[in-house]
C-alpha cells in the first residue's frame, strides 16, 4: 500500500478519535442513577467508547474500506451505492420463501446450495424492479463487487435484509461478486471461532464464501496482507491518540 493511501487511512482513524472528543465536550446528559452508582471516570469512558464505536463502525469503516479497495486495484469505489435491477418474479418469490423458511430453521443456510436451488426455479417472464443500496461497491477486473458491511455482532433482521439484497444482486447478474462483511472477528482470528448465534441461521459464517470476517474482509478488499497493514496503521495512530486521551480525564 502506498504512502498516500496509508495517510488517508491514518487520517480517518485519527479524526474519529478527535471528533469523538469534540462530541463529548458538547454533549450534556442527565443520568442520575448512573451518577449515583458509578464513578465520574467510569461514566466518562463509557460515554466515550459508545460514541467512538458508533462512529467508527459506520462511516469510518466504510470510508477506510473504500480507500483499501482502490489501493487494491479497484478502478472505482462508492459508498452507499444504489443499484437498480430487474429480476424474474418467480426468482424474487423464491428468495422471499427461502428467507422465511430459513428464519424458521426449515432451509439450508449454505450460500451455494441456496443459489443453486433458487436458480433452478422456473421463470415466469414477468420482471420485478428493486433498488439495492450497498454499503460499498467497487469495480475491479471489469466485475462489480457489492458488500453489505455490518457490525461484528449483527442481529437476525439485519442479516436477513442483507442476504435478500445479496441474493437479488447476484441472481440478477451472476457475473458480479457479493459479500457480507464483518471487519473483525470478536471471537478470535480464525473465522471458525465466530460464535454470535442469531445471524448464523441465515448464513454459514464458517464456510460461506460470501461471508468475509476479519482478515478475509480486508484481504479481499486490498489483497493479501492488507489486514496486517490496516492494523499497523491503527497502531501507529494509536501512539498519538492515546497520549491525547491520557489528558482527558
Amino acid at each position: 500500500m502506498d504512502a498516500e493511501c496509508r495517510n488517508k487511512i491514518a487520517t480517518e482513524f485519527r479524526n474519529c478519535v478527535l471528533n469523538t472528543i469534540q462530541r463529548l465536550e458538547r454533549a450534556e446528559t442527565n443520568r442520575p442513577f448512573h451518577v449515583a452508582l458509578l464513578s465520574e471516570e467510569a461514566l466518562f469512558w463509557s460515554r466515550f467508547e459508545r460514541s467512538f464505536s458508533t462512529s467508527f463502525g459506520l462511516r469510518v469503516i466504510e470510508e477506510v474500506s473504500k480507500i483499501v479497495a482502490l489501493a487494491g486495484g479497484a478502478t472505482k469505489a462508492v459508498r452507499q451505492s444504489r443499484k437498480d435491477l430487474q429480476i424474474d418474479s418467480a426468482i424474487d418469490a423464491a428468495i422471499t420463501n427461502h428467507l422465511n423458511a430459513i428464519r424458521s430453521g426449515n432451509s439450508t443456510n449454505s450460500w451455494e446450495k441456496t443459489v443453486e436451488e433458487i436458480s433452478s426455479t422456473p421463470r415466469t417472464g414477468d420482471l420485478v424492479h428493486h433498488q439495492v443500496i450497498s454499503d460499498l461497491w467497487w469495480l475491479k477486473d471489469d466485475h462489480d463487487h457489492y458488500m453489505s458491511i455490518k457490525t461484528v455482532k449483527p442481529n437476525i433482521d439485519q442479516t436477513v435484509a442483507a442476504k435478500q439484497d445479496l441474493l437479488r444482486l447476484f441472481l440478477a447478474d451472476q457475473t458480479c461478486k457479493v459479500y457480507f462483511g464483518l471487519y473483525y472477528n470478536p471471537f478470535g482470528e480464525d473465522r471458525t471461532t465466530y460464535a454470535h448465534s442469531p445471524p448464523m441461521k441465515i448464513f454459514n459464517f464458517h464456510t460461506d464464501p460470501v461471508v468475509l470476517i476479519g482478515r478475509d474482509y480486508w484481504d479481499t478488499l486490498g489483497g493479501a496482507g492488507t489486514y496486517d497493514v490496516v492494523l499497523e496503521i491503527a497502531r501507529e495512530v494509536g501512539t498519538e491518540t492515546r497520549k491525547i486521551l491520557e489528558y482527558l480525564y
